[in-house]
């Protein structure tokens, strides 16, 4: 059975009298259903009634209604409404674009702006490198996505994984320091994509591809490769091969082996399969036996 997690953490928010016992019959309740409580607060108080907020963690959808019925059930509790922690927060998005620079005077206002500006854009355009010192582009990553391939949720479209990227963009930031943005595109041609990436290519340092369905991801990498001068990662293939390979020589010094000596089963031939298996060969690894849905494959 999966283990009740934060992933499906809700609030509940009850009131009952203020007497002693009926705290209790709520935990109570809420254990037996298997809810694993986090925090119980109190959000009122008099000498009549009582209104508390306590965190549940649950399994998933149906755990988390089967926990609020069983709350539900007590008589003398009133479940007064239940919050998803999750979904709250998600609401508005979770990034925003905040100014370096506060703008409080007139002659801040001609610097950021016009005029002051205009030398600074003139700068750019004698030497188009200067961009990098003189703009966010030495810092600014665009997160690219189809929503072809969405986690484990597959073809799910640009709008829904938008909470994803939002969510990558996080970590960039939080983790790297790195300014990232998500644009989700509405198209899964590869040509549309190349060629909108190159477009937009300029307000930034590097592109970041994302969650783009095999075969079609290798093919947008290559050409946005040839076609630009700043770096492209694609994070299916570049993040988890190198996170794989580091994770082997770690494996391999506790093990006492040496790499060509092993045999690598890659379970999943997609974007990150076919990514592993060729980090693995350019460590050293000899013998790599790569397997889809339909089995091992083999030349014939």
């Amino acid at each position: 059975m999966v283990p009740a997690g934060v992933g499906h953490s809700i609030t509940l928010r009850l009131k009952f009298k203020n007497r002693i016992g009926m705290l209790g019959k709520a935990t109570s309740a809420i254990g037996e259903a298997g809810g694993d409580i986090g925090a119980v607060d109190i959000v009122k108080a008099d000498r009549e009634q009582m209104v508390r907020d306590i965190t549940v963690n649950a399994r998933d959808q149906a755990h988390a209604h089967e926990i609020v019925q069983k709350v539900r059930s007590i008589d003398g509790i009133s479940v007064v409404h239940v919050s998803d922690r999750t979904f709250l927060l998600h609401l508005g998005g979770k990034i925003e674009i905040s100014n370096k620079i506060p703008i409080k005077t007139r002659d801040d206002l001609s610097q950021v702006y016009t005029p002051g500006v205009a030398r600074v854009s003139m700068e750019i355009h004698d030497d188009p490198n200067k961009a990098f010192q003189l703009t966010i582009k030495k810092n600014a990553l665009a997160i690219i996505t189809d929503g072809s391939a969405v986690l484990g949720l597959g073809n799910i479209g640009p709008e829904a994984a938008l909470p994803v990227m939002e969510g990558k963009a996080m970590l960039f930031k939080e983790f790297g320091g790195i300014d990232a943005f998500p644009l989700c595109l509405a198209t899964q041609d590869v040509d549309e994509i190349v060629e909108t990436v190159i477009r937009i290519s300029p307000g930034f340092g590097g592109i970041h591809l994302e969650d783009i369905s095999a075969p079609r991801c290798f093919a947008i990498e290559e050409k946005l490769k040839k076609a630009l001068e700043i770096p492209v990662f694609h994070d299916d293939q570049h993040g988890t091969a190198v996170v794989v390979l580091a994770a082997l020589l770690n494996a391999v010094k506790i093990v006492r082996r040496k790499i060509p000596e092993l045999k690598v089963v890659v379970n999943g031939i997609g974007a990150a399969g076919v990514a592993c298996t060729k980090i693995l060969m350019q460590a050293g690894v000899k013998n790599i036996i790569g397997c889809d849905k339909e089995g091992i494959l083999y030349p014939s």
